[in-house]
C-alpha cells in the first residue's frame, strides 16, 4: 500500500508538545469525504486482518496500541470499527480503570506489565499506565517529582518492550471541548448511553485547563524514537478511524512479517 506520512502528527523525541498546534479536525492528507473515508478505512482494515494474520502466525514480534484522551474521545469507537475485520485470534482489547486495592499495593507498572502483549499477539490499551501520571497529577495524589520520577520508568518499560520485539504505538485522541459537550450531552439525551456516564465525567470537565497541561507534560516527556506518540484528529470519528487503521498498517507492514513454513515436507502427502 501507498505510504502516508504521519510525522505532522507524531511528537519528535525531545520536543515540547502544545495540543493548540494540532488541530481536532482532519486535515492534510486526511482531509477526505466521509464516503471515501469510510472506504479506505474497511480497505485498510482488511489489509490489517492478513497483517495481523502473519503477525499471529510468525510469533516473532509484538504490537501494543495505546489509546488515551480526554473522557468520551472515542477509544471504544475505535476498537469496534478498526477491528471490524480483523479475526480475534491474537488481539485482545484491555481496559484500565481505577486500580484495585490489590493493584495499590504494587508499583504502578505491576499490573500493565502482566498485560503487554506476547510475541505474535496485537494488544489495545483502552486508557493505560499513563493514568498514573495523569489523574494522579491533576487530582494530586502524587507530586511533581514523583510524577517526573515516573516519566523515567515508563519511558524504561517501554524501550524494554522495543527492546523485546513488541512495537508501541501511542495515540492520544484530540478532540475539543465543545465536541466533548456535544458527546456528553448526546450520552444524557439518548438512555441506551446512560451506562456510559460517570459522575467523574462531569468533575473532570470541570479540570478541561489542567487535563491538557498534564497531556501536554506527559506527552513532552514520554515521546521516544522507539515509542512515540501521535496526535490524532478526533473531532470526527471516521477520520480517526481512518487515522489509526494507517497507523497501524504501515507499523505492521514495517515489520516485513512472513508467514511460517511448515516444519515438514508436503511433497509426498496425499489426501484419501
Amino acid at each position: 500500500m501507498k505510504t502516508t506520512d504521519l510525522s505532522p502528527w507524531r511528537v519528535r523525541e525531545g520536543s515540547v508538545c502544545d495540543l493548540d498546534d494540532f488541530s481536532t479536525q482532519p486535515e492534510g492528507v486526511f482531509l477526505l469525504a466521509e464516503d471515501e473515508v469510510k472506504k479506505q478505512t474497511q480497505k485498510l482494515s482488511a489489509r490489517l486482518n492478513k497483517l495481523q494474520n502473519a503477525l499471529h502466525a510468525s510469533s516473532s514480534r509484538a504490537v501494543l496500541l495505546i489509546l488515551q484522551g480526554m473522557d468520551t474521545q472515542g477509544k471504544d469507537g475505535v476498537i469496534r470499527h478498526v477491528f471490524a475485520n480483523v479475526s480475534p485470534l491474537g488481539v485482545r482489547a484491555v481496559p484500565f480503570s481505577a486500580p484495585t486495592g490489590a493493584e495499590l499495593k504494587h508499583d504502578f507498572l505491576w499490573r500493565v506489565h502482566s498485560n503487554v502483549p506476547a510475541l505474535g499477539d496485537l494488544t489495545i490499551f483502552n486508557r493505560s499506565h499513563y493514568e498514573e501520571v495523569l489523574v494522579t497529577r491533576v487530582h494530586k495524589l502524587i507530586d511533581k517529582a514523583a510524577c517526573k520520577k515516573r516519566y523515567e520508568y515508563i519511558v524504561n518499560f517501554e524501550s524494554m518492550l522495543h527492546d523485546s520485539c513488541t512495537t508501541v504505538l501511542k495515540c492520544y485522541l484530540h478532540i475539543s471541548k465543545n465536541e466533548q459537550k456535544k458527546r456528553l450531552q448526546e450520552r444524557i439525551d439518548d438512555s441506551s448511553k446512560n451506562w456510559k456516564l460517570q459522575p467523574s465525567d462531569f468533575a473532570d470537565r470541570k479540570l478541561w485547563s489542567k487535563f491538557i497541561n498534564a497531556y501536554e507534560e506527559t506527552i513532552s516527556a514520554t515521546s521516544t524514537k522507539t515509542a512515540p506518540w501521535y496526535i490524532v484528529p478526533a473531532d470526527s470519528k471516521p477520520h480517526r478511524d481512518l487515522f489509526i487503521a494507517t497507523l497501524l498498517v504501515q507499523a505492521l507492514e514495517s515489520l516485513d512479517l512472513k508467514l511460517p513454513k511448515p516444519n515438514f515436507s508436503l511433497d509426498n502427502v496425499t489426501l484419501s
